[in-house]
């Protein structure tokens, strides 16, 4: 009898199982990992918004004559967010010594994440010694529609 070479059935498609068990775990991270950046994106973008409104109303005492439009065009920046929506910016209703962060779109997981989130400039977090998040939101739309609302000022 001769003596075959190569690689039966058995050896490929083992091969290829712990090829697709590595590729699975791979897209986990990546999935993650995207996550994470469109978090960190909102993050920085919120901050921008913040520090921008802030240096253009410091000299008043309210924030009752600001445009959000304006101000995303002083930024440079588009008022769409990474998660598909847009951020809008308005003077608080109820007083207009603080302005609102509204980043809209949202799924639920994610409108979880950001309410979680400390913005440690926030009036919430600052009321409440650090103990609440400082954003306020409804996470319960599954269908990408849940709102984050985020006040800042005194």
């Amino acid at each position: 009898m001769r003596q075959e070479s190569g690689r039966s059935m058995i050896e490929m498609l083992g091969v290829l199982a712990i090829m697709g068990v590595i590729t699975v775990g791979a897209i986990g991270m990546i999935s993650t990992a995207m996550r994470t950046q469109k978090l960190t994106t909102v993050n920085d973008q919120v901050v921008q918004m913040v520090t921008l409104v802030r240096s253009l109303h410091g000299e008043y005492d309210d924030f009752s004559n600001m445009n959000g439009a304006k101000i995303f065009g002083a930024i440079g920046m588009s008022n769409a967010n990474p998660y598909g929506g847009t951020y809008e910016l308005a003077v608080d209703p109820a007083n207009p010594r603080q302005f609102l962060v509204t980043i809209n779109g949202l799924s639920q997981s994610d409108c979880e994440s950001l309410v979680a989130k400390a913005w440690s400039d926030s009036v919430g977090y600052q009321m409440s010694a650090g103990k609440n998040g400082g954003a306020v939101g409804d996470c319960k739309d599954e269908n990408g529609k849940n709102v984050v609302q985020i006040t800042y000022g005194e």
